[in-house]
């Protein structure tokens, strides 16, 4: 970590406030921190303060932030090729596709590249209504899919309202989540069956013959990692092949190895018929996403154009960093580690902390994928703090997340939630620095509960 260096950043954070538009937010109410650098599970700012990053990123940094061999690769091919248009056989873009197809469930083979994971989603529902000659798509409450126009619209939760056309051909249901059940279930086993129940007739009364696609996330990430109940996910797959319908799976936050296995999917043992991918993938180094595609799919567009592409798709200094990045976590055995550290560390300290702590409601997760659901109370299970709250209403989060700050922690915070994301390279040690200071931030937010 570099000398402090105050007057650079109060410079970076002017010309932030003079010229950038952040996302997601209004424009004067923001603050943001000037970052001086990154390395490993720990960022810094200009002041010479750490924090141990529990957000990786958007949860995108999988193989932690700067790791040498993959700045290398990209500095490599920068220097041998930094641009190609995607019309073109180019090493670094077949060798991509060749990686990931290796790993990805069934036969999804054909890789096609895009350069995030909400325009990934976009290809993925245009190819499923170009297959199937059908138009509605069939996506989850509490989900996320990307910002753009039609992802935005099939996302479930509320970053979808002010955009919302209500022209999408979009249909939402309720998928599993023990905790908040939405259908009144006792057990896991019960969910499951009442979900699974509650889709088919959704189909049913939306018309199996006018339904495109199924999209969900193997894991839901951002709309609080809830890992779907054994036989949930088989159940879709059955409802799909028994209707025509394309199964999309959206493993942008949850592929690579967050979840303790390449894919998400790889929990389940199912094979989707399109699976969206971005983050992981090369840890965000450079922009890169992409739709792993089913034979069946493909077939499609073997003779008849596909009508879409991106002047960017499978750029060679996004996909050299994609190469890098897999090799790396082959070599290193990050898939496994990941596991490794859900099932020793993470998995155990988060629930010894629930024990001691009135305010978290529930744990779960997995690998490196982990949810804490705060409330104020237990026994009624109401949100720590009220849905979408902002504001005032929203004091107990920010209450905590100040709390982590002032530990040396970066958490990540949505709604009623803390989400546990590091690197999936973190070292056990990192891990439990990052749950002590956690420790001393759920006391804070234990003050809001009754």
């Amino acid at each position: 970590m570099p000398q402090p260096n105050p007057q650079a950043g109060a410079a970076v954070r002017a010309a932030d406030r003079a010229h950038v538009f952040h996302s997601w937010s209004a424009q004067e109410l923001i603050d943001p921190l000037a970052v001086a650098g990154a390395e490993g599970s720990y960022f810094w700012d200009y002041d010479g303060r750490r924090y141990l990053d529990f957000t990786s990123g958007l949860v995108f940094t999988n193989i932690g932030h700067q790791h040498p061999k993959v700045v290398a690769a990209i500095q490599e091919q920068a220097g041998r090729l930094a641009a190609f248009a995607p019309a073109f056989a180019v090493e670094a873009r077949s060798e991509a596709a060749r990686l990931i197809a290796e790993r990805t469930p069934g036969d999804l083979d054909r890789i096609f590249f895009t350069n995030g994971g909400a325009d990934a989603v976009e290809h993925a529902v245009r190819m499923a209504r170009l297959h199937t000659g059908r138009s509605k798509v069939l996506s989850a409450y509490r989900s996320y899919h990307g910002g753009t126009h039609q992802a935005v619209n099939i996302t479930g939760d509320p970053r979808r309202w002010p955009s919302d056309s209500g022209t999408a051909g979009v249909v939402r249901f309720w998928a599993p989540f023990p905790y908040r059940s939405p259908f009144h279930a006792a057990t896991e086993q019960e969910e499951c069956e009442r979900a699974l129940e509650h889709l088919e007739t959704t189909i049913a009364f939306e018309g199996p013959g006018t339904i495109a696609a199924i999209i969900l996330e193997t894991i839901p990430g951002t709309a609080g990692i809830m890992v779907p109940p054994p036989g949930y996910l088989a159940g879709v797959r059955a409802l799909c092949d028994r209707y025509g319908i394309v199964f999309v799976l959206d493993e942008v936050m949850a592929g690579f190895g967050r979840t303790g296995e390449w894919f998400a999917a790889d929990h389940f043992g199912v094979t989707p018929d399109l699976m969206t991918f971005a983050k992981g993938v090369n840890s965000g180094y450079v922009p890169l996403g992409g739709v792993a595609i089913s034979g069946a799919i493909a077939e499609t567009f073997a003779r008849r154009p596909y009508p879409g592409g991106l002047t960017y798709s499978g750029h060679p200094l996004a996909c050299a960093a994609a190469v890098a990045t897999i090799n790396v976590m082959a070599e290193e055995r990050i898939v496994e580690r990941a596991a490794r550290t859900g099932e020793s560390v993470l998995g155990p300290g988060l629930r010894e902390l629930a024990e001691r702590h009135p305010c978290v409601g529930d744990v779960r997760g997995t690998g490196v994928f982990w949810a804490l659901e705060l409330v104020r109370d237990r026994t009624t299970r109401e949100p720590l703090v009220p849905y979408n709250a902002t504001g005032e209403a929203n004091a107990p989060m920010a209450a905590f997340a100040a709390a982590a700050k002032a530990q040396g922690l970066w958490p990540f915070v949505n709604m009623n939630r803390t989400h546990v994301v590091p690197p999936c390279t973190i070292s056990e040690a990192e891990a439990k620095e990052g749950l002590a200071a956690l420790d001393v931030a759920l006391s804070v937010a234990d003050e809001y509960t009754v």
